[in-house]
């Protein structure tokens, strides 16, 4: 446990997260509402790259034209991709959910483009960024709905791309904060009906301090609130934004110890997980209590502890902490892609 609220980092990075988080406040109603225009202005769209970019592409793929569901897909140019166990020749794919508390950033926010590329080269992956409906407009279920329309697009052959060969029967689902929230309910939503999918096999879940929660207010929420990026009455306003009318903290949504969370969790093809918690982001405690839950249930976790961490501190390159996450991601995406093919 830090011993002061001020985690260590530079006046300039202090700065640039004081000016993130003037953004999120500046843009979010009191009657719940955002101010899409003037977030597209504070977070305008990078475009994707068909020529390698620091030894990836990307492009933009459509995956149902009926609610006009996008991804951002990510691979390593040709001759990079390494291959891991069976399959080797295709990629394993990394199905991602970024954060930004249900309502903000997209798959093609340049914070997102410059990880999910960074994730692809580090894994020898391809990595389907899901650019999921966000709140406000669209509350629960949406997300999750649309983090299992990503899994059927790749479960149909005919939506192989002829030139960068995928191989679903590796397949992750990984996501920070928000994002590590939806990688989960679409896993257990996946495991509870893993039946219906013909060639989609989960193999991994990479849960990047995701963001969970209840009406109780735990320590760490306590202690740290007012650190960067995270405090109690954003992520308030999240929820409030998120669930579905009516609910509270204690919707399955937010709590996974609420009994409507456990489908699907039981299950043998619930996958397992890398968690990654830090030691200055307030939801340390709901994600530890994530983890033993998940032991609890006989589920392999495997748990990365950065003391000096705060809330989406592998975004910002100037964290050392980011590198070593990458790292350890390739490592787990390659164990589990090589057991998953025995």
């Amino acid at each position: 446990m830090p011993e002061t609220t001020k985690p260590p980092m530079s006046r300039l990075m202090r700065l640039s997260l004081k000016a993130v988080d003037w953004a999120t406040d500046a843009t979010r109603r009191a009657d719940g509402t955002l101010n899409r225009r003037a977030l597209s202005l504070l977070d305008p769209r990078v475009p994707a790259f068909s020529s390698p970019c620091r030894g990836v592409c990307s492009r933009d793929v459509v995956l149902d034209p009926a609610i006009r569901l996008r991804a951002r897909l990510f691979h390593p140019a040709a001759g990079r991709a390494k291959g891991a166990g069976a399959g080797a020749g295709r990629l394993p794919v990394i199905v991602f959910f970024h954060g930004g508390g249900f309502a903000f950033l997209s798959a093609a926010s340049a914070a997102y483009d410059a990880v999910c590329r960074r994730i692809a080269r580090y894994a020898s992956a391809a990595v389907l960024s899901v650019d999921y409906r966000r709140a406000p407009e669209h509350r629960c279920p949406a997300a999750y709905d649309d983090g299992i329309a990503a899994l059927r697009f790749l479960d149909d052959p005919k939506n192989q791309p002829a030139d960068v060969p995928l191989d679903a029967s590796r397949c992750f689902l990984a996501g920070d904060s928000a994002g590590g929230n939806i990688a989960h309910h679409v896993a257990r939503h996946y495991a509870a009906d893993s039946a219906t999918f013909r060639n989609v096999r989960l193999t991994g879940l990479v849960a990047i301090q995701p963001f969970f929660g209840g009406e109780e207010r735990t320590d760490s929420e306590l202690r740290l609130d007012g650190v960067p990026i995270v405090t109690i009455s954003r992520t308030d306003w999240m929820w409030r934004a998120f669930l579905p009318p009516g609910a509270d903290r204690t919707h399955e949504a937010a709590n996974f110890a609420s009994p409507a969370a456990a489908a699907g969790v039981d299950s043998p093809s619930f996958p397992p997980v890398l968690l990654a918690i830090g030691g200055y982001d307030p939801l340390q405690d709901w994600q530890r209590r994530y983890g033993e839950m998940l032991r609890g249930k006989g589920k392999d976790v495997r748990v990365l502890e950065y003391p000096n961490a705060i809330h989406a501190f592998y975004v910002f390159p100037e964290f050392d902490d980011g590198r070593d996450l990458m790292i350890r991601m390739a490592e787990f995406v390659a164990e589990s892609a090589s057991a998953g093919g025995e």
